[in-house]
């Protein structure tokens, strides 16, 4: 779910756009799960999922590198260290 980068780290992502509120949290499928009101056009989903992984995660900026029309993405996440990271992602995923 989580790998180290130069920039950052890449955060794996299950994208869920559309929806009726934003929210990070939970796990499908072994990623993250994003659920952003922004619909699926123009990339507006894309950049929503990555600026709310960003801001969950505490880092600068978030931006997606991979899966750009798929629900699974890659999302690099920059100025956050991978033990940070993984910090907040178990407090993620287990609804703290």
């Amino acid at each position: 779910m989580l790998r180290e980068h130069p920039d950052g780290v890449v955060v794996a992502v299950w994208a869920v756009p559309g929806g009726s509120r934003d929210a990070v949290g939970g796990v499908h499928d072994g990623a993250l799960r994003v659920r952003t009101s922004a619909p699926p056009e123009g990339g507006e989903a894309n950049r929503a999922v990555a600026r709310l992984v960003a801001a969950a995660l505490g880092g600068r900026r978030g931006r997606v590198i991979g899966g750009h029309g798929s629900r699974r993405k890659q999302v690099l996440v920059e100025g956050v260290s991978l033990g940070a990271a993984a910090m907040v992602l178990d407090e993620l995923r287990s609804g703290s």
